[in-house]
């Protein structure tokens, strides 16, 4: 099945208005307040929406989330059934200390087509990469540097790697420097990082590391669309979080994805800058008016570019 177009235009919609409600609250200090915000409007805005779409990735499983949970079913249910991916908020503590890089992101694919990713850590690796061979999560670091090197035709002191700065990546980012790769640093928001990948304007050669699951999944929505590359595989740390897995269906817990084992079929992926960052600008209020980037992307129709609205609050 294909997805109609004019759901371009409704899920940019519903990232939109989730990335206004946020507004408000930016440099207020109160993360939780400014997460509600983004949820409360993105479920009234799905719900107006001409579709049977169910929740795969949320805020989490029922007991933990009143709204938007795993499971949730949303829209007038009048429609094709969708599989949808959120994160209302992506950077909550940037848009609570009015830092750059917040985002409202929505992904959503044909029913099954979209992975439940566990609410777990995930060893993630992305490129503008369209050949096999070139990087994966089994090689060593030193060979995915010096093979993208000479991919992109560049020394390895002219890429950049982006690269979650956490205790964890310490070994990663070492390696990295000895190699002599050059570093970009984010404190939060690798569905963002992941992104930056996808075009020479934002200075990233590679994304790396771990980060969140269900981040991987949004990231791979929209990466499929620019046709790169990204692997991803799941780390069970603890008991509870292997029986997790089980429970939802995962088999092997120790398996490494390919990008079309995530999402798979028609796509679209919505991201509106809530602060501006790398990726796209944030919302701006003038009066009764506000203005807003959004990267979108349609994998059918080819559609994958920054749209900017100005329209009536």
């Amino acid at each position: 099945m294909i997805l109609d177009k004019k759901f371009e235009n409704l899920f940019l919609n519903v990232s939109c208005r989730a990335a206004l409600s946020v507004y408000q609250f930016i440099g207020k200090k109160n993360k939780i307040v400014a997460d509600k915000a983004a949820v409360d409007a993105m479920r009234t805005e799905l719900n107006k929406i001409d579709m049977i779409g169910k929740i795969v990735i949320g805020e989490g499983e029922l007991d933990e989330a009143p709204m938007l949970y795993i499971g949730e079913i949303l829209g007038n249910k009048n429609g094709p059934e969708l599989d949808i991916a959120v994160d209302p908020l992506e950077g909550t503590n940037f848009a609570a200390h009015n830092l750059p890089g917040a985002l409202s992101v929505i992904a959503v694919a044909e029913k099954s087509n979209l992975f439940n990713a566990p609410e777990t850590y995930m060893n993630k690796i992305s490129a503008n990469v369209n050949e096999d061979n070139i990087i994966d999560l089994d090689f060593s670091l030193k060979k995915n540097i010096f093979n993208l090197a000479e991919y992109k035709n560049k020394k390895p002191d002219n890429l950049t790697a982006c690269i979650l700065d956490r205790p964890r990546h310490k070994d990663v980012i070492d390696e990295l420097m000895n190699l002599g790769v050059n570093l970009k640093l984010i404190t939060d928001g690798d569905v963002s990082g992941a992104l930056l990948v996808t075009d020479e304007k934002y200075g990233v050669d590679l994304f790396l590391g771990e980060g969140g699951g269900p981040e991987g999944v949004l990231a791979a929505s929209a990466l499929d669309t620019f046709n790169c590359f990204f692997q991803g595989k799941f780390l069970f740390k603890t008991d509870q979080d292997k029986a997790r897995a089980k429970k939802m269906g995962i088999k092997d817990l120790n398996k490494k994805y390919q990008l079309n084992e995530i999402v798979s079929g028609d796509s679209i992926f919505c991201a509106t800058g809530i602060t501006s960052g790398d990726l796209v600008s944030g919302i701006k209020v003038d009066n009764d008016e506000f203005y807003s980037e959004t990267l979108i992307t349609h994998k059918s129709s080819g559609l994958k570019k920054i749209i900017k609205k100005h329209e009536k609050i």
